[in-house]
């Protein structure tokens, strides 16, 4: 831990040249949003770039580097240039990536894995979940089955969103299930926060589950969207049959 915290706009300068800065002056307005401080090295890395309170803002081993500052926020105005740098320049990444592209890989991947099978998708509204309904939807069309679990803890109005947005405009093979009672009564009494949360998931798998068996006969898959992340800490177990829909902004 460092004896002041620097947060807020600061200045790097560069002590000398390397590919991760090319293209840019010696002097360059970053932000800064940290407490700590490096104050050694490990064995071959070299300083590459301060700040007023880090002797070590950007370090590099060969191709490795660190940095003590944030060139993903805007709040660096020519971060932007940092990242492709780092992508292009030392990587060797082109830049080819487009969210189309990325739209009919997914829907391809999908009609592969899927066949001419059945797909349960546990709908809630959120980011995650209505961008892995969509692509699904895409691919397989009404062998998608969508079921959405009203627990009596959702915000005004959004039970009626979901039914208007996926139901009615899109035509999503759409389930809701009413289950404020069940959930309010397991709920009742209980003031712990994460009682409360242990109580909402264990209800949700027993609601979930039941309304599969009756709308999601001879479904073969389960899939759930989620964040890159989530993929990684989540991993199913070997032969599992549930398909991630991955959300590349959440």
């Amino acid at each position: 831990m460092g004896t002041r915290r620097e947060y807020g706009r600061g200045t790097l300068r560069r002590r000398q040249a390397c590919p991760l800065l090319t293209g840019l002056p010696s002097q360059l307005e970053i932000w800064n949003s940290h407490g700590d401080r490096v104050t050694r090295l490990p064995k071959g890395f070299v300083p590459v770039a301060t700040t007023e309170n880090s002797p070590y803002a950007v370090v590099r081993k060969g191709e490795i580097y660190g940095l003590q500052f944030h060139p993903e926020v805007s709040h660096t105005p020519r971060g932007q240039v940092i990242l492709d740098n780092f992508l292009k320049k030392i990587c060797g990444c082109r830049g080819t990536w487009t969210m189309g592209s990325f739209l009919k890989r997914s829907v391809e991947d999908v009609r592969k894995q899927v066949g001419g099978g059945r797909v349960i998708l546990g709908l809630s509204g959120g980011v995650d979940s209505s961008v892995a309904a969509a692509l699904l939807h895409r691919a397989i069309g009404n062998r998608l089955r969508c079921i959405f679990v009203d627990n009596g803890l959702l915000r005004k109005d959004e039970v009626e969103s979901v039914k208007r947005i996926f139901g009615k405009h899109r035509h999503f093979n759409l389930t809701v299930i009413d289950a404020r009672k069940r959930f309010l009564k397991r709920l009742r009494g209980v003031a712990d926060p994460e009682r409360k949360r242990k109580i909402i998931g264990r209800e949700f798998i027993h609601v979930f589950n039941e309304a599969a068996r009756k709308v999601g006969r001879g479904a073969r898959f389960l899939a759930q969207g989620t964040l890159y992340p989530d993929v990684i800490e989540s991993v199913p177990i070997a032969k599992a049959t549930t398909m991630w829909v991955v959300c590349p902004n959440g």
